[in-house]
């Protein structure tokens, strides 16, 4: 599945693409128990199926079975020639062009970063391969969805871009073993870790948090691709394209800790929760290292792609 939040009609919810339509999972889910005449199927249907992200992953393995089931009524109506409608005659999908698609997650409740993950970005800024993930966080408040503006700060001057692919956490994990960690994945998406290199690096003896959690500094999205769906996380394409010139390009065998590897390493000092999310670090060709060095400026548009999970682009703006 690929899961999204999304509005339409001043209302977020939480729904999966298909083609070009989006379902509306939490009123298919209702229209299904509708068809089979089960007794008091609205508070069925929002029990099952939250309408928020966070609460959908909390639920667990009842709501991705609950979503499957809603899809497979969705497509069954469209197989025999139906427009998807709901007992009142509600729509049960809309055209990918007339929602308004958020950031999966749009408050996760932990946003886990790795600093210096790939062995070519390692090399291209002159560092050795560290021994321990290189763990950072970002706050969640700086978390956009897709096609909205990336907006620089009037502080800064340098401000750059990193493709990442992201974890997301399906499941409490606490002291997870390598060989488990998998199992406690819901599923992937892509982060933009936005990074104003003066304020991260430079000015004030360097501030990581402060240079990378500025508002708008975590475009998330469009998907979460459920783990299902991607068979091998540790063989997926990624690039960055800057209006349309490719900037960064490597594959996800380059990490140098893996999927797994990280799980297991933040497990064991906190607990990660249904919705937290890991960015597993960024390929080499970040703007700061180029000569000269490439920086965000007003009117740019970001694309960054990975391999079997989505596009997540996003406008730049002048703060």
């Amino acid at each position: 599945m690929r899961l999204v939040t999304f509005r339409d009609d001043g209302l977020d919810g939480v729904g999966a693409l298909i083609g070009d339509h989006v379902v509306h999972l939490t009123r298919a889910y209702l229209a299904y128990l509708h068809s089979l005449r089960i007794p008091a199927p609205q508070a069925l249907a929002e029990a099952q199926l939250p309408s928020s992200m966070l609460a959908f992953l909390a639920a667990g393995e009842r709501a991705m079975v609950a979503a499957q089931k809603a899809i497979e009524y969705v497509q069954t109506q469209f197989s025999e020639g139906y427009e998807p409608r709901g007992p009142r005659g509600e729509a049960l999908v809309s055209p990918v062009a007339e929602v308004r698609l958020l950031a999966p997650i749009p408050r996760p409740g932990k946003l886990l970063c790795i600093g210096l993950n790939y062995r070519d970005h390692a090399e291209e800024v002159g560092m050795k391969i560290p021994e321990r993930p290189i763990l950072f966080s970002k706050f969640s408040s700086c978390v956009v969805g897709p096609g909205d503006p990336v907006l620089l700060p009037s502080i800064s001057t340098q401000v750059d871009y990193e493709a990442e692919l992201a974890v997301v956490i399906g499941k409490e994990a606490k002291g997870v073993p390598e060989e488990d960690a998998l199992d406690f994945v819901a599923g992937y998406t892509i982060m933009n870790d936005v990074s104003a290199r003066d304020l991260q690096l430079r000015l004030g003896g360097g501030q990581w948090v402060w240079g990378k959690s500025a508002d708008t500094f975590a475009p998330l999205g469009p998907a979460i691709v459920t783990r299902d769906e991607v068979p091998d996380p540790h063989n997926l394409d990624i690039s960055l394209r800057l209006n349309g010139e490719v900037m960064q390009h490597s594959n996800t065998r380059n990490l140098i800790f893996n999927v797994p590897q990280l799980i297991s390493f933040l497990s064991q000092a906190m607990t990660l929760e249904p919705g937290d999310v890991i960015a597993t670090g960024t390929p080499p060709g970040v703007g700061d290292s180029r000569k000269p060095p490439v920086y965000l400026k007003d009117g740019d548009k970001i694309q960054v792609e990975v391999e079997g999970i989505g596009i997540l682009e996003n406008p730049v703006m002048a703060g």
